[in-house]
């Protein structure tokens, strides 16, 4: 892409109860999405939760494959992040 960044592959799950990160799938993170796959709802519910989870902001995300399908490859213009933080049990508020 040219940029400075992390890419992160993303097997995403619309239509759950709530967004949380599952864990592994395959070479992805499985992440369910509180919001249906309709109109780019689950897009940009996925671009604000991994925004707050890895601490940037929304325009820094930007999904780079996979708009119309579960897998997607995302891409987080940011430098230092760790895509293993997902994986950690997000504190409860």
């Amino acid at each position: 892409m040219g940029r400075d960044g992390l890419t992160i592959h993303i097997q995403a799950q619309p239509g759950a109860k709530r967004t949380e990160v599952v864990g592994l799938y395959g070479d992805c993170i499985k992440v369910r999405l509180a919001s249906p796959p309709v109109d780019g709802k689950a897009n940009e519910c996925l671009i604000e939760f991994l925004a707050r989870r890895l601490g940037v902001k929304r325009g820094q995300i930007m999904i780079a494959r996979g708009i119309s399908s579960r897998r997607k490859q995302v891409f987080v213009a940011a430098t230092g992040l760790q895509p293993a933080a997902l994986l950690e049990k997000e504190a409860e508020a």
